[in-house]
């Protein structure tokens, strides 16, 4: 299996940094060759600790690659692409993961057009761009590849549920998912042709920076959060294409 990690992004407030680096150590231990994309700003000093951790993962295993990923930038989006490519051979590509997402901790009413554009940049059309770049729809064709690509979500983007509003607001944040779930949905369509699944995958209420910016404690561990991702995305199939799910397999309602 070959797994691409699509952007770890490390603005203040993301809890994917720590998430994605879960899903590469989980994924590196069990053998899955995974590739994971970084942007360049993962040399903060700031995430040293993370950054060694995946360092650390890469030189014990073999099957984890590390290539640089900016989701917002077209050109370096084109160039993971092509190394990628490159790294793949004839195999194909068997999951796409947009791990990438920003939070601005704005309330209704100082929410503001800068913010919302950096945060719909980098949670929306980063995950638009990753899908319209070649060779990465069709890196799945191969007969060797079942592939999956997984537009990660969270309930934030549920307008049904608006969970959490009382305690923390992230309107960008909100309005950002609830658009990643529409795109999800037409790339679920639009990529049918190519074999591809598209679903929305929310990893929880997790314990990392961003789960703890409410005044609860959040209920889920990362390791209890990656571990279910990773056995849904095991049992993905064309019935589950086109929907959002949970860490715990559980639907949620858009």
């Amino acid at each position: 299996m070959v797994c691409l990690l699509g952007g770890i992004p490390w603005e203040r407030g993301s809890r994917s940094r720590v998430l994605g680096v879960r899903r590469c150590r989980d994924s590196a231990r069990l053998g899955k060759a995974e590739v994971l994309h970084s942007p360049s700003c993962l040399a903060m000093p700031t995430w040293s600790p993370l950054l060694q951790e995946l360092q650390d993962l890469a030189s014990k295993h073999p099957n984890l690659v590390i290539i640089p990923l900016e989701v917002t930038d077209p050109a370096s989006i084109k160039a993971a692409a092509a190394r990628v490519g490159e790294h793949l051979g004839g195999s194909g590509l068997n999951l796409l993961i947009n791990n990438a997402g920003i939070v601005k901790l704005n309330s209704l009413d100082n929410e503001t057009l800068e913010d919302m554009t950096q945060v719909y940049t980098t949670n929306t059309v980063g995950p638009l761009m990753l899908g319209q770049v070649r060779p990465l729809p069709e890196l799945g064709c191969s007969t060797e590849a079942q592939r999956a690509g997984v537009m990660g979500s969270c309930s934030g983007g549920s307008i049904e549920e608006v969970y959490l509003w009382d305690q923390i607001h992230v309107v960008s944040y909100r309005c950002s998912k609830a658009a990643l779930n529409m795109l999800t949905k037409c790339q679920s369509l639009g990529y049918q042709q190519h074999g591809v699944l598209c679903v929305d995958l929310h990893p929880g209420w997790v314990q990392t920076d961003l789960g703890g910016a409410a005044s609860q404690k959040p209920p889920v561990t990362v390791e209890e959060s990656v571990g279910g991702m990773l056995k849904v995305l095991s049992y993905l199939s064309e019935k589950e294409t086109g929907t959002f799910l949970a860490w715990e397999a559980k639907v949620v309602p858009w």
